[in-house]
């Protein structure tokens, strides 16, 4: 199973940014090709080739390179795990509800808990989103449900024997076999619930706990926004002529979130179906404008950017584009999260869609509630 690579390993940071000519502009390769419309999870045909210098050779392309290396470390068995330090770099970043994660010796310890908590797991990839190429690095937008029992004693406790349904996004960056980068998302505040724990006490309990690993530092906070971010928005250093979904997204996510969300009604379908963090699943704008409202009633001064927007596609076939974005953001009002703190939030997400004819005809998002909660459960333990 083992892939060994050659010494030594040179680092690949920092990750550089995407530009318009690393878009696929088509589903050749896409995860709905790879599985025949998700009849099968690893198919016996691994797709077309792919130029992946340096990578494993029996990987076909990238999206078959994310699908089964995932495959291979999380349900083959618990030697499967090990897998990680051959695919990810001994140097990798990786960003999530606790921070930032250095190093692959460190994702096989995290892996290694989560497989003995849940021994049935199952990751089953849902979209591969990807962008760029062997040398500027492959971006992958992987959406994937973690499905499984849980068995065995977890950082939250012992074994409830509960099954859990928890959406993921991973949005990593991979060379030569190596991801390096990765902004990964759990729907961790779902997990807790269905895991029977109340998640704000789980936050309580983990925000008054130096050992957690937790916060993270205004400096990790940086380099978990600047990611590979590049220097200009693609739709002002390579503007293009017609529809542009770097512009779009940019447009959108800003003015839903800070302006009036007047292109809810124009760029979003009527009858869009939005799964989203916690247990947040609606259909339709009315239900996205209310969301919308309750998250900016309880921060009202929030600001985002968007970071990174990448896709794949073109205007017959529509699009399928990954934008991960950041907020700050100072806990003011509402009662979303209980009683306003005056906590000085951070706030980052993914957003995944699928685009047709200029509109959102669906939408993914995850973002860090469960680590919002804790700086929420911080500044009050600070209060006390």
């Amino acid at each position: 199973m083992s892939f060994k690579h050659p010494e030594p390993r040179a680092s690949h940071h920092p990750a550089r940014a995407l530009t318009r000519a690393h878009m696929p502009t088509g589903f050749d390769i896409s995860l709905a090709d790879y599985t025949d419309g998700r009849t099968v999870r690893i198919p016996d045909d691994f797709g077309p080739a792919q130029k992946l210098e340096g990578f494993d050779p029996e990987y076909r392309n990238i999206v078959d390179y994310i699908v089964r290396i995932t495959y291979k470390i999380w349900e083959t068995d618990k030697a499967g795990v090990e897998y990680i330090l051959d695919c990810y770099a001994p140097d990798s970043l990786v960003f999530d509800d606790y921070g930032l994660q250095r190093g692959n010796e460190r994702i096989v310890g995290d892996t290694h808990h989560t497989t003995g908590a849940f021994e049935d797991i199952i990751l089953d990839a849902e979209e591969v989103i990807w962008a760029g190429d062997d040398t500027v690095g492959f971006h992958t937008s992987h959406r994937t449900r973690i499905l499984g029992t849980n068995t065995g004693d977890s950082r939250y406790g012992p074994a409830t024997g509960a099954k859990v349904d928890v959406l993921v996004i991973a949005n990593c960056v991979a060379l030569g076999n190596d991801i390096f980068l990765e902004h990964v998302l759990y729907n961790t505040s779902a997990m807790l619930m269905q895991l029977g724990l109340d998640p704000w006490a789980e936050a309580e309990r983990l925000a008054a706990d130096p050992q957690s690993g937790w916060p993270r530092t205004a400096e990790v906070w940086d380099a978990l926004r600047e990611g590979a971010r590049p220097a200009k928005p693609l739709s002002e250093a390579e503007p293009v002529n017609g529809f542009d979904p770097d512009s779009f997204a940019r447009a959108v996510h800003d003015d839903i979130w800070n302006g009036d969300g007047a292109r809810i009604d124009t760029d979003y379908a009527e009858d869009l179906p939005f799964e989203g963090t916690s247990t947040r699943a609606f259909t339709g704008r009315d239900a996205y404008r209310a969301y919308v409202a309750e998250l900016r009633a309880a921060f009202p001064d929030l600001a985002l950017q968007v970071d990174e927007v990448y896709w794949m596609g073109n205007e017959t076939d529509g699009y399928l584009v990954s934008t991960r974005w950041s907020a700050e953001a100072t806990h003011s009002g509402g009662t979303l999260y209980r009683e306003p703190t005056g906590a000085h939030c951070q706030i980052w997400g993914i957003t995944q869609w699928e685009v047709r004819d200029g509109r959102v005809m669906r939408e993914w998002q995850l973002f860090n509630e469960f680590d919002l909660m804790m700086q929420i459960a911080k500044a009050r333990h600070d209060a006390n």
